[in-house]
């Protein structure tokens, strides 16, 4: 069962590329999708640089596979990501998927 989720993003596409196209990002991605705490091993599926990245798990049990497309618009991306599972994977999971992705990745002026 899939379930799809997207959002328009202030950052721009390359800026995003870098963040998804990390195998830590996708094993720790693919592990919440089936409802497990650690990273599990994940194989790429579909690549097109700069625009869509697909992965499934690869470490056995239920399969969990996430489908990320990157889309330019207006000041930013719009990112659509479809995650399936043997089980419905909750909408709220996914947004928060989104928000990991909006979030700063870096803060130049925190005070240590």
């Amino acid at each position: 069962m899939a379930s799809n989720a997207d959002r328009t993003l202030v950052k721009s596409p390359p800026e995003l590329w870098e963040l998804v196209d990390d195998p830590e990002l996708m094993g720790r991605w693919c592990a919440l999708v089936k409802g497990r705490d650690e990273a599990v091993a994940v194989q790429v599926t579909a690549r097109v640089d700069g625009e869509r990245i697909a992965w499934r798990s690869a470490d056995g049990g239920p399969d969990a596979a996430i489908d990320l497309r990157l889309a330019e618009k207006g000041f930013g991306t719009k990112v659509a990501i479809t995650a399936a599972c043997g089980w419905d994977v909750p909408g709220d999971m996914l947004e928060s998927l989104l928000d990991e992705l909006g979030s700063p990745q870096r803060r130049p002026f925190a005070r240590a």
